[in-house]
This record gives structure tokens, sequence and C-alpha cells, in this order.
């Protein structure tokens, strides 16, 4: 192996695309907005980073994983500058998105962790 190759398994941008693509193949909901963003890691690579826009409550759900070359990953809420008045059903609708959120996150986590199995770099 040279020294110019990662010594860690990498998930790129195209890679997580893949992931959460294959997450809704299983038959979440997909009329939910994710995307996946470029995010550069420490060492100038591609790391890629989800994000759920919310559909209920103006806000987003960013997922990584916790730090660079860590399996585990963590899911944000992003803050609000206001209190949110939801009517019950609003409320159900806005549960559910953080529900999915967990989903994906921990879908995500479990594919990170097979990905650095099987990447023979671990």
């Amino acid at each position: 192996m040279s020294d110019d190759m990662p010594r860690v398994p990498v998930r790129s941008k195209t890679l997580l695309e893949t992931w959460v693509a294959e997450f809704f193949d299983q038959g979440p909901d997909a009329r939910t907005s994710v995307k996946v963003a470029i995010q550069d890691g420490s060492d100038g690579s591609d790391t890629g980073l989800v994000i759920l826009h919310l559909t209920h409550a103006p806000a987003d759900i960013y997922m990584q994983p916790v730090g660079f070359d860590e399996p585990r990953w963590e899911a944000t809420l992003t803050a609000r500058e206001s209190d949110l008045t939801l009517s019950p059903y609003e409320m159900i609708g806005l549960a559910s998105e953080v529900a999915l959120a967990g989903s994906l996150c921990t879908f995500l986590q479990f594919k990170s962790l097979e990905w650095d199995r099987m990447s023979g770099l671990r």
C-alpha cells in the first residue's frame, strides 16, 4: 500500500448517496427531502454529509460520523430562533420525520461498520 492511499475507509458523497438510496428502496417515505452534501475531511477527502430537510418545521437534521475514522454516527437538529406551534397532526408529522432521521442515521452507522469491515483497512 502506498503512502498516498487512505489508511481508513472513506465514506464519499457518492457512496453515501448509494446508501441513502438503498435505505429508501427498502420502503421508508421517499417524499422526504434528503441530500448528501460534500464535506471535506481533515485530510482533504470528500467525506459527505447527509441532510434531511424537515417539512413540518423550519429546520434540518444533518447526520455524519462522530469523527474522522469513526464508524459511529450522530444526528444534529439545527437550531431555531423562535417557538414552533403545531396542530396535533403537524406534531405527528414532525415526530414521524424525526423517527425517520433516527432510522436513517442508524442505517448509515450499520453501513459504515459493514464498509469498514469489508474495506480490508481495518
